[in-house]
């Protein structure tokens, strides 16, 4: 646990100009947790943020930050690349299988913005 609050405690701030946002779009209903997913996409590259309270999940903030740190100011093919089991193996490792729904769905969105971050522009 202490490693979960460790990684929790790693995740970066949301900035504030997604704070005062509606939810629309940006919940990840699927998650038992409260969580809103926010991406920017600057020059090829994307960049995730989670608006979630750390100290009531660490666990889901800690999986968040884990994955963030990997996929974060990379190309959407990073985040793309990342593997159908990973959740699974994760939480495995770590004993807490029954998380897996939530954070399946978290990587789903996180991939889903990535494919939308190389589809092209629709005609003007």
């Amino acid at each position: 646990m202490a490693a979960l609050v460790s990684y929790a405690r790693k995740l970066e701030p949301l900035p504030e100009r997604y704070r005062e946002l509606a939810e629309d779009g940006f919940a990840v209903p699927e998650c038992q947790t409260p969580l809103r997913l926010f991406v920017e996409q600057h020059e090829g590259r994307l960049h995730f943020y989670a608006d979630i309270n750390t100290r009531q999940s660490p666990t889901v903030a800690a999986f968040l930050s884990i994955v963030f740190s990997a996929v974060n100011d990379e190309p959407p093919a990073t985040t793309l690349a990342i593997p159908p089991d990973f959740v699974r193996a994760v939480m495995q490792s770590l004993g807490l299988g029954t998380r897996e729904v939530g954070l399946e769905a978290i990587v789903a969105r996180l991939k889903r913005h990535a494919r939308a971050a190389i589809a092209p522009a629709p005609p003007a």
